[in-house]
């Protein structure tokens, strides 16, 4: 007997432009068979569901329990009124609107709907973020950087999506600072004069000297945003600290690998460490973590709270992958906000806290995130200019 929701999976990923090349072939083997439409009785399902507009979960499984009740005359399982049976449902009933698309679809020389559960628009304009950055140099001259775009100063060059400052021999009498600015829809990589290298994520901004004061604290800013700092060790410039400063607390580092997410959007400060230990200076507060700890710095209730975390997970977006084990969505959603540059908007409030569990490549569309999460957390979504309204 024919899988109907193996078929209606192969059609939404079809519909999804994510088919492999072996699923391309098993939906063309379907087709060929006569008997598929004859099995699942695909002329009546469209007839009973193209009448829905919009998906009402409840609804539109009464109606099928009711027809799957009058032919087999048996009983199906309730439908449960706890979320994860909700999904569930929806899940299933979005599966069997797919299947529209076997009769409609031009593997059967039709025409082809796109189900009432996402409406397209501008999503296919949407992409996925790149390196870019804005560089202002001392001066106030400001110079695009771009991936691929040689860029050379008299401090530094481009190599790839990284910038490179000079090794510093000088030692300056005074400082003279530079801002490295990451829109949305973008990341860079730079590397510091005494070799620490910084991976700077979407919408974030980092103020940092062109050379350091040979033996002085070796001293950045996070203005906003998130990064990740490799950092040079202290023994290798005579003993100088490295301290990273935000608006509301310092850190200070001997020579480790660790990660801060401080954005203006976002009422907590988040440090996390990978390696080597650090101190972390907030008012009249000073803590210290170890590996795999992270500082959650509450600045609406001014609170602050160290856990252990898996901290390669918190840091895997420099690495090219977005890791949500746990997260509610409202939480993911200002990380897709940032990466492919589009304003999210919860219609249904509930699906704020909604936990999605996975992790996902920063270089798929939008459409393709989206669709993983259809399946599991959100019911459905629409794009009008660039907002991303969550329903």
């Amino acid at each position: 007997m024919i899988d109907i929701f193996q078929i209606s999976k192969l059609l939404i990923k079809k519909k999804l432009k994510v088919l492999t090349d072996s699923e391309r072939l098993e939906l063309k083997e379907f087709a060929k068979e006569n008997s598929v439409v004859k099995e699942i009785k695909i002329k009546k399902l469209v007839d009973k569901i193209d009448s829905y507009s919009e998906i009402d979960t409840e609804k539109a499984w009464k109606k099928l329990e009711a027809k799957y009740q009058e032919k087999n005359k048996k009983p199906v399982f309730r439908l449960s009124k706890k979320p994860l049976f909700k999904y569930a449902a929806a899940a299933v009933v979005t599966s069997l609107l797919a299947v529209t698309f076997l009769y409609k679809d031009k593997i059967f020389n039709k025409s082809t709907e796109i189900p009432a559960v996402v409406v397209k628009n501008d999503i296919e304009n949407i992409k996925p973020g790149t390196d870019k950055a804005t560089l202002t140099l001392g001066d106030g001259s400001k110079i695009a950087l771009e991936k691929g775009t040689p860029i050379k100063t008299q401090n530094a060059h481009i190599n790839g999506g990284e910038i490179i400052y000079k090794d510093s021999k000088q030692n300056p009498s005074k400082l003279v600072y530079n801002y490295l600015t990451i829109p949305r829809g973008g990341q860079f990589v730079i590397k510091l004069s005494d070799g620490t290298k910084v991976w700077l994520n979407s919408a974030s901004q980092l103020k940092f000297p062109v050379a350091f004061i040979e033996g002085a604290s070796r001293d950045v800013e996070l203005v906003y945003g998130e990064a990740y700092f490799e950092v040079s060790k202290s023994t290798e410039h005579k003993g100088a600290h490295f301290q990273v400063y935000n608006k509301n607390q310092k850190v200070e580092v001997v020579g480790t690998e660790f990660n801060i997410k401080a954005y203006n959007d976002e009422s907590n400060i988040y440090t996390t460490l990978v390696n080597g230990k650090v101190n972390v200076e907030t008012g009249n507060k000073k803590l210290r973590l170890i590996p795999n700890q992270q500082l959650n710095l509450d600045l609406k209730n001014n609170t602050s709270i160290i856990k252990t975390v898996d901290a390669n997970n918190e840091i895997s977006w420099k690495d090219g992958v977005f890791s949500f084990k746990g997260k509610p969505l409202k939480e993911i959603m200002k990380v897709i906000s940032r990466w492919y540059d589009v304003d999210v908007f919860f219609v249904n409030k509930n699906l704020e806290n909604v936990q999605f569990k996975g992790s996902l490549d920063k270089k798929q569309s939008l459409e393709e995130i989206l669709s993983i999460m259809k399946s599991t957390t959100i019911d459905s979504y629409e794009i009008k200019n660039k907002t991303l309204m969550i329903k």
